[in-house]
């Protein structure tokens, strides 16, 4: 009897035990997600209750034990949290179109894993996990706590911890009501390029994306996508020890107006975190993540056209946003073969409605459409520019948005937003869906970075977010860095969103008359600013071109300005680093265009590989010599598909087969 007994107690333990063993290790299998080539693997774990995840990628670490979580105000859900054994598990394999941006059809597969938390018994939060080649992102659910159907999100733990000795490349966050007329943060403030970890940018963090360069493995970037009217924009907050943490809008933002923390509906998910990484920075560049996580908001209202364009203002400025200059810019855009013409603020005041209808009836019958200027405020800013007090407010906004219907005009650009705030995101996201109704494009200026929003808003053309063309007129410094920021943009801000920098400037000075002492002076070649019309990816530009250019620039820049796409199918990064110099390539149905700029000191002299272009093909060539003086010529790539470049200080190269 004692016998059997025994044995009857010795098969329950070993039973119990094989349980345990196995949920153990089941449980280590799937906390690790994968990337579908097997190279980029995240792993999740729990720590005395608090979670975390770490990043490697082909068996190095990019992303030590970084920490999640959310702090909200029905529940802290950042520690005293229960891992699920089972676990949730997705393959992803979808395809889509899109023409205005960096690859117009994509493949996206990738693997996802749900991590379900629970606190004190019951359903906490879920931490979805995608991970596809070159990588990760990840997202959190928030269940209904009790009687709650709705929170506000006071603090997000999300972290991304990046091993000693990693380098930074970041734009720092302004302060909030700084700058003209109190309308910043407008991400418009220079990059801090190979710099040390440890700091916090001014003391406000950085602005998304981050790049960082990991010692000798390669490269991380950090950013955020899926972000509309049911949360806040983020920023990145530098802690000690290289950890960098989710920081939410600044209390003085847009005048103090609007709370700092995003409020969900229960159940409701935050925007997606995003972590691009890659031993080279072909990875980077290359990435279509931001655009892959999310799903359009609403069906368009018509075939929208990403177009060319001209604008008076980048050389003129607001006192000839007029009836005769516009009049002039639409001539011009025709001779140039472009669709239409920006016009800028203060056409309320100096033209009025009456002539503007007229003007738009004068570029409709030479096959060139208007963009409006618009002042975004209402109560958040001084802006004094108009029109002012129209895209704030729905019923005059819409109001206005029929009249532009009625007279064709094609888009408008929405300027001085300054504010990252959830209040804020639903004005981007008001005025977005009210313009799609009358189908109208829009292109947001002195605003925050896009985030998913080609994708998202199918009338969306671009945003500014950068240090862009107009600071090229107001300041030499601007002009001095020029080439330096080209190659610093490339890799960071245009990689996960249209950039609306309107540059490309043909003119030696930055004033009407292109005329010496008078504003700034252009310091990089022509054939420089024929290569930023490639790098500088936008489905909408107006360039920075004048009507002078017609007579005083060479004819073969002239040329090229006329036949540039402004939507490309396909983007490759072939050399390059960021604050030196770029050589990036795009393509246009068969056509391959390959742009490249320097910023060193010294003449840059590289073998360049071409893999896309068969041996023994013959390319167009525009090349600077010592000088910056440009000229044109032919290049035959070699059997092994190289091809010689040289590119001076401030100067570019441009090559189409």
């Amino acid at each position: 009897m004692a016998m059997l007994i025994n044995n009857q107690f010795t098969m329950r333990f070993r039973y119990i035990l094989c349980f345990y063993l196995f949920s153990f290790f089941a449980l280590k299998a799937q906390s690790i997600v994968e990337s579908p080539d097997g190279k980029l693997k995240v792993s999740v774990s729990l720590n005395d209750g608090k979670p975390f995840y770490s990043i490697a990628y082909n068996g190095k670490q990019f992303l030590e034990n970084s920490p999640l979580g959310l702090k909200t105000n029905v529940g802290d859900f950042t520690s005293g949290l229960v891992l699920e054994v089972n676990v949730n598990q997705n393959k992803i394999d979808e395809t889509y179109e899109l023409s205005n941006i960096k690859q117009s059809k994509v493949h996206y597969t990738a693997n996802e894993t749900v991590f379900s938390f629970t606190k004190e018994g019951k359903n906490a939060i879920d931490v979805i996990f995608r991970v596809s080649n070159n990588n990760a992102a990840f997202k959190y659910k928030v269940y209904p706590q009790k009687e709650a159907r709705s929170c506000v999100v006071q603090e997000e733990a999300s972290g991304f911890l990046l091993p000693e000795g990693t380098t930074t490349f970041l734009c720092p966050q302004s302060k909030s009501m700084v700058g003209y007329a109190r309308t910043m943060p407008s991400y418009e403030i220079p990059y801090t390029v190979d710099a040390s970890m440890g700091k916090n940018g001014s003391g406000d963090g950085y602005t998304f994306p981050c790049l960082f360069k990991v010692n000798n493995n390669g490269w991380v970037l950090i950013s955020e996508t899926g972000v509309d009217s049911g949360y806040c924009g983020s920023r990145l907050i530098g802690n000690d020890n290289g950890l960098y943490t989710i920081g939410f809008p600044m209390a003085g933002e847009n005048n103090g107006n609007g709370t700092a923390a995003p409020g969900i509906a229960l159940p409701g998910e935050t925007p997606w975190r995003t972590i691009t990484v890659g031993e080279t920075l072909a990875s980077i560049v290359e990435t279509t993540i931001p655009f892959d996580l999310v799903k359009p908001k609403y069906e368009a209202s018509k075939q929208y056209q990403y177009t060319k364009g001209t604008w008076s203002w980048i050389m003129k400025m607001d006192n000839n946003t007029t009836f005769p200059v516009q009049k002039q810019y639409i001539d011009f855009s025709n001779a140039m073969g472009y669709e239409t013409i920006l016009v800028d603020a203060l056409w309320d005041t100096q033209i009025g409605k009456d002539k503007i209808v007229e003007l738009a009836k004068y570029g409709a019958d030479k096959g060139v459409g208007l963009y409006l200027w618009y002042n975004s405020n209402g109560y958040w800013n001084d802006a004094p520019q108009g029109p002012r007090g129209i895209m704030d407010n729905t019923i005059i906004r819409r109001k206005e948005m029929a009249w532009m219907k009625s007279i064709g005009v094609k888009g408008i650009k929405v300027d001085f937003f300054g504010g990252d705030k959830q209040v804020t995101m639903k004005l981007y996201e008001d005025i977005l869906a009210d313009a799609n109704d009358f189908g109208i494009m829009v292109i947001f200026h002195g605003c925050t970075l896009p985030r998913g929003w080609e994708r998202m808003y199918p009338n969306y053309a671009a945003s500014e977010a950068v240090l862009a063309s107009e600071n090229l007129h107001f300041g030499q410094g601007s002009c001095d860095n020029e080439a330096a920021n080209a190659s610093i943009h490339t890799f960071i801000r245009n990689v996960v969103g249209s950039m609306d920098f309107g540059g490309s400037a043909l003119n030696k000075f930055y004033n009407s008359d292109n005329t010496p002492n008078k504003g700034s002076k252009r310091m990089t070649s022509d054939v420089f600013a024929l290569a930023t019309a490639v790098l500088f990816q936008s489905g909408v530009q107006h360039f920075a071109l004048a009507p002078n250019n017609l007579t005083d620039a060479p004819d073969w820049a002239i040329n090229f300005m006329k036949e540039v796409p402004t939507t490309w199918d396909e983007v490759r990064f072939l050399e390059g680093y960021p604050g030196k110099y770029v050589v990036l390539a795009r393509r246009k149905g068969t056509k391959w265009y390959i742009a490249g700029v320097n910023a060193q000191k010294e003449t840059l002299k590289i073998n360049l590989k071409l893999p896309m272009i068969t041996a023994g093909t013959e390319l167009k060539q525009y090349s600077d010599d010592i000088k910056l003086n440009g000229k044109v010529s032919t290049v035959k790539i070699n059997k092994n598909q190289l091809v010689q470049l040289t590119i001076p200080c401030n100067g570019g190269v441009l090559m189409v087969n």
